[in-house]
């Protein structure tokens, strides 16, 4: 039970880059993946931007090793997935008692979508192939078996922590001896319903995001699919560079407050974080960086920067919200997080909270807007918070 959980790869795919070379490179030089919609077809397309992975399905589908019908959920993860497990340097997943954990939001609702605009103008007409992977779990049975994964394969839903839930749910059945090696994150294209459901919440900005700015307007929508490969100490010691990063911390909470709201107190934010930190065995102090949440929204953004405030002051990490690079991917939020956290670790860097222009003046710390290099750091936590009050916290750390 008190064995490490190490972290022998990542992958991912998103608005600025379709690998984790690709990604880190746009994160050092300050490029974020914003624009007109490209793909996704909108009555908003003139209005809203979007994070968009700047790839066609059949694009996509020539990464994935898949046809281009299936959904673009599923593209994606496959993308990421397969990257994380050829990063990790196991190359045979039958080898050990393997799992896939896999998050979404939408689906197969991309396909969805398409069905019905021809059938409810000729109910002959519509594709039903379009419809058969509708629902969440299709989609990750869909990249399980391209990856070959069997031995164990769940979902998690659970609105914009299911990432970061399918991670520590990998790092506990790896703890209590079930797996060896789980590839756990998650995926979510963007659809017009998703898209449309936000923009009625009146929480989506017609400009590029600006997360914990106090003239802040709302979120941009993203996509793209994020996963680690978690793996016990025994896995770890056969493998050609052992990993030096542990998954050290994690927890999930709720503040049951609002369907789509968080408690004006962050009392979720805050019982996620100090409930991730008491796991891991430190102390707030011990934290060198944070990725935010950092939606953008008005609710979010003082949610969560009030319960910072109540666990980390006076004295205050370095913090920023990556989502002013890939937008608000959803399901896929906490996985690619997890990505972008590792990376801050393997490279000593602290990423830039992009476009923050006036502080928020209730707020006692700013976070870093310029790409900071060479920072010593050893524990980053990554928070992703969602509907329903939802709230979890991962804790990595360097061995």
């Amino acid at each position: 039970m008190n064995e490490p959980v190490f972290i022998a790869g990542t992958g991912i795919i998103s608005a600025i880059g379709n690998n984790v070379a690709a990604c880190l490179d746009a994160l050092q030089n300050s490029r974020a993946g914003m624009g007109p919609m490209k793909y996704l077809r909108s009555a908003h397309q003139q209005r809203l931007p979007v994070a968009e992975v700047k790839l066609s399905n059949e694009e996509l589908a020539a990464l994935a090793g898949l046809p281009a019908v299936k959904s673009r959920t599923a593209l994606l993860s496959l993308v990421a997935a397969k990257e994380a497990l050829s990063r990790s340097g196991i190359t045979d997943v039958k080898a050990w008692r393997t799992g896939f954990i896999s998050a979404n939001s939408v689906g197969g609702m991309d396909k969805t979508e398409n069905f019905f605009n021809q059938f409810l103008a000729d109910n002959r007409k519509g594709r039903l192939r379009d419809v058969i992977n509708h629902e969440c779990g299709s989609v990750t049975e869909l990249a399980a078996d391209a990856l070959g994964i069997k031995d164990y394969i769940s979902t998690i839903s659970t609105a914009c922590s299911s990432s970061a839930n399918s991670i520590f749910l990998g790092a506990r059945l790896i703890k209590n001896g079930i797996l060896d090696v789980v590839v756990a994150g998650g995926t979510d294209s963007l659809t017009r319903f998703t898209l449309n459901g936000f923009n009625t919440l009146m929480i989506v900005d017609e400009q590029f995001c600006q997360p914990f700015d106090e003239h802040r307007r709302g979120l941009n929508l993203g996509e793209g699919a994020g996963y680690v490969v978690l793996v016990s100490d025994k896995v770890a010691a056969t493998l050609p560079d052992k990993p030096g990063i542990t998954l050290s911390g994690y927890c999930n909470a709720n503040d049951a407050y609002h369907q789509t709201a968080s408690s004006p107190e962050g009392t979720g934010s805050y019982l996620a974080m100090s409930g991730a930190l008491k796991k891991s065995g430190l102390q707030p102090s011990d934290i060198d960086y944070i990725n935010l949440h950092g939606t953008g929204t008005q609710n979010n953004d003082i949610a969560e920067g009030t319960a910072i405030k109540r666990l980390f002051g006076p004295h205050f990490p370095k913090m920023s919200s990556t989502k002013t690079f890939t937008g608000h991917t959803l399901g896929a939020s906490g996985g690619i997080e997890a990505v972008f956290s590792v990376m801050a670790l393997e490279h000593s860097i602290v990423f830039p909270n992009l476009r923050l222009q006036t502080p928020m003046k209730d707020l006692p710390f700013v976070p870093v807007t310029e790409v900071q290099q060479n920072v010593e750091m050893k524990h980053v936590l990554s928070n992703s918070f969602g509907f329903g009050g939802n709230c979890s916290s991962l804790i990595f750390s360097k061995v």
